[in-house]
């Protein structure tokens, strides 16, 4: 994988796009267009619905996530975590439920964890216009693939996924939450890593609409831990992030 040195990933992210937490009622319906274009009229995981809108219950106890195009102002990408209910924070989150029984609780427990400091990372979705590669029309995220990088000659980046996980997780250091769960193909674990986001497996493989590895991520660690390469692009994308509340007061 080749990572040019001299590109500057956050000057490079700034000229395409723009991370914007979804802090009201029209940014998070934009989310849940983006959802149900990929989810339910593309890839079919989900019936389609009349208003347009995939959503379910897990929406209320999440924050949400867009990229916003800079010269074509469409939103591209939305993803969200969703972290326990407030009112009874021992429920289960939706990977609890699906891995209760493959979860190996010597690694990690969730139910043990101080559940405040936890939330989980899901329905990552980019619309089809930026899922152009061969293979990735049936990934609802597209994928970070070696040949994103480019070479010497042509670098490149692949900005949409990548911008979607650090904007979750600029998200998720702002309200606290240490331990991010998220359920992830093999692959992606392999390619995000690369990146910095160390990821730890916890459980046996899943099946979720393809198989699916349950893991964690401990949100200062990964942050604190970027370099050179992606700090650039980090810091950007939490200062979006952070304008954003500061312009609505929170």
């Amino acid at each position: 994988m080749y990572m040019p040195g001299f590109l500057n990933l956050g000057v490079g992210f700034r000229k395409y796009f723009v991370a914007l937490p979804a802090l009201d009622d029209e940014l998070k319906r934009a989310a849940y267009r983006i959802r149900h274009a990929v989810y339910c009229e593309e890839l079919g995981y989900e019936p389609v619905r009349p208003d347009g809108l995939e959503t379910d219950e897990y929406d209320a106890q999440a924050s949400h996530c867009l990229l916003q195009g800079v010269a074509d102002p469409r939103y591209v990408g939305c993803i969200r975590i969703v972290s326990p209910r407030r009112e009874d924070p021992q429920r289960p989150l939706p990977f609890e439920l699906l891995c209760g029984a493959t979860l190996d609780r010597t690694v990690v427990d969730p139910a043990r964890l101080p559940r405040e400091r936890i939330a989980e990372v899901s329905r990552l979705a980019v619309i089809r216009q930026y899922r152009r590669r061969r293979g990735e029309a049936a990934r609802p995220g597209g994928d970070i693939d070696e040949n994103d990088f480019g070479t010497p000659e042509r670098p490149r980046f692949p900005y949409i996924p990548v911008g979607l996980y650090l904007g979750m997780l600029a998200q998720a250091r702002r309200q606290g939450i240490e331990t991010l769960f998220v359920l992830t193909e093999p692959r992606l674990a392999s390619h995000l890593s690369r990146l910095g986001v160390r990821l730890t497996r916890i459980g046996a493989p899943v099946e979720h609409r393809g198989m699916r590895v349950p893991s964690m991520l401990r949100v200062n660690e990964v942050i604190d831990g970027f370099g050179a390469f992606v700090r650039p692009l980090y810091d950007v994308i939490a200062g979006e992030i952070e304008a954003a509340y500061r312009a609505v007061g929170t």
